[in-house]
């Protein structure tokens, strides 16, 4: 089954400036290699509505992103700096998603939301570690708006997705996985974090062999969805796990997320299944990572 690519031309405009890790030339390249592979589509989603951010965050937040983008950009934090296109990359990233989304619920295949900014480190009214909206709590509460009303989000970013576990591990409909880097940024992530027995935390020191990264992430897993089936899967896929990443010292390679996107679509059959990126900083590596996860959801 053919798998679609859902992006927003906003989100190769968000520029942090010269020399800042989450660069355009991220994306370009994924969006590069994506429209090489044969049975892929690389389709332009429309900008999302604000009121699909609002069910995540408050509108103080998005006033302070969408006015600071206004005058030009500047410092939201000592890591997270915006331009004037940023809000707009906000909106197509959002818009993105949930395209994928509807895209996957309908049985069409599966999907990808080739987006930036990352979302995961964004707290509900905090931009931080490059994030300025939690984007794949975003998706997972539209999921719900539509129907899809058990959400499994597994983030296998090399850094734990603080904000998305703030987000969600309150919500016992929301299951969240994280295989993360420990200790690193931003510091959260023990194993005793488990919000409502819906958080499953994997942190796991650096330069260890993948194959134990797969197989512990893969556990985690089984625990979270076991007697527990998801509606719909969102893949917080941060490359940035990869071996070389300037931002990280785990192991792993294309194939190890391949491997891990089939067992995911083996375990759960009927789940809409939509991949997200997060983080990556070597484009090549990047591109290399998304283009196995692209033929595994196809």
């Amino acid at each position: 089954m053919p798998v679609s690519v859902f992006t927003h031309p906003a989100c190769l405009l968000h520029d942090p400036g010269p020399g800042h890790p989450e660069q355009p030339a991220r994306l370009a390249a994924l969006l590069e290699a994506a429209s090489r592979l044969p049975g892929v589509e690389v389709t332009e989603a429309a900008a999302a509505d604000r009121s699909l951010l609002l069910a995540v965050h408050p509108e103080a937040h998005l006033e302070r992103l969408e006015q600071l983008a206004a005058r030009g950009g500047g410092d939201l934090s000592l890591d997270t700096t915006i331009n004037g296109a940023s809000w707009l990359a906000v909106l197509g990233a959002a818009g993105s998603v949930a395209a994928a989304i509807d895209h996957a619920r309908s049985g069409r295949g599966h999907a990808f939301a080739a987006v930036r900014p990352p979302g995961h480190h964004a707290l509900a009214s905090q931009a931080m570690g490059f994030c300025l909206v939690g984007t794949a709590v975003i998706g997972a509460r539209y999921g719900q708006q539509q129907g899809l009303d058990r959400v499994l989000i597994i983030d296998w970013d090399v850094h734990h997705g603080n904000g998305t576990q703030a987000l969600v591990e309150r919500d016992p409909t929301i299951r969240y996985v994280s295989l993360h880097q420990h200790p690193w940024y931003p510091g959260t992530g023990v194993a005793e974090e488990r919000g409502v027995g819906n958080v499953f935390n994997v942190p796991r020191a650096p330069g260890m062999p993948a194959e134990r990264y797969v197989t512990d992430l893969w556990h985690a897993i089984t625990a979270a969805t076991e007697g527990w089936t998801p509606d719909l899967v969102l893949i917080s896929a941060g490359f940035d796990a990869m071996t070389g990443d300037p931002l990280g010292q785990f192991t792993l390679e294309a194939s190890d997320f391949a491997e891990l996107t089939r067992r995911i679509r083996e375990r759960m059959p009927r789940a809409a299944v939509v991949a997200l990126l997060e983080g990556g900083y070597r484009p090549a590596r990047l591109a290399e990572g998304a283009v196995a996860v692209l033929q595994a959801l196809g």
